[in-house]
């Protein structure tokens, strides 16, 4: 029996990753807001009913492939700062090279990028099973500038009174150990990242923008800097 049930199991991941595979064709052709089960299951072969069992409806397979974008853009940020060696390499460096690992994912898969950093699909209400993937490469920035803190090695930069309340929330919630004047620029430098990648990839640094990796990178360690990161040699 466990040797059938092994075999049903691998069977379901098979399929399942059949069925995602042609979701993301059907996101890159049409787009999110046009994502058809009855068309994937058309593509690979399959009755309509079939396919349900593995995904109910279209938010269930949309939720899907978000979590799996979230998963693999944040797996790329981990895997960038694990490559560099915390101590040998200063905070501002390291925190630049997940920027760029993280552009170079989403200019590699346009379409999944777009779908968890684009337009919101209409009708589509994302459950809290995205909230955790989506969380991943924020965490690795808040935990390079934790470490900075730790070790000395952070400069705290200026903060509203008007703003501190809410940063003092922000750290409590989500930042534990990062000083609120930190939390609040890495939020305003989160959404800067990605803002800069959006305009890369959407196209409006068309005509404006030639040497845009270059301008990426530059920015990124503007960035590091007004979350307080020093860069190598600075005291």
């Amino acid at each position: 029996m466990s040797t059938i049930r092994g075999a049903r199991e691998r069977a379901r991941i098979e399929v399942t990753a059949a069925i995602k595979d042609e979701a993301r064709k059907q996101l890159a052709e049409e787009g999110a807001p046009k994502l058809s089960l009855r068309a994937v299951a058309r593509e690979l072969g399959m009755v309509s009913s079939a396919l349900y069992r593995y995904f109910p409806s279209r938010d269930d397979l949309l939720t899907a492939l978000i979590v799996d974008a979230f998963d693999a853009i944040g797996a790329a940020a981990e895997r960038a700062v694990a490559e560099q060696t915390a101590g040998e390499v200063p905070p501002a460096e390291r925190w630049v090279a997940v920027s760029c690992a993280v552009r170079e994912w989403a200019l590699a898969h346009p379409h999944e990028y777009a779908l968890i950093y684009g337009s919101p699909v209409p009708g589509y209400i994302a459950p809290m099973d995205t909230v955790g993937p989506a969380a991943r490469v924020g965490l690795v920035l808040i935990d390079i500038v934790r470490g900075a803190y730790r070790a000395g090695d952070l400069t705290l930069p200026p903060l509203a009174d008007g703003l501190r309340a809410d940063a003092e929330r922000m750290a409590a919630d989500f930042a534990e150990g990062v000083p609120p004047e930190s939390v609040a620029a890495l939020v305003a430098a989160w959404a800067q990242l990605f803002g800069l990648i959006s305009f890369e990839l959407f196209g409006q640094f068309n005509r404006v923008v030639e040497e845009r990796e270059a301008l990426f990178r530059q920015t990124a360690g503007e960035l590091a800097r007004s979350v307080g990161l020093r860069d190598a040699g600075t005291a």
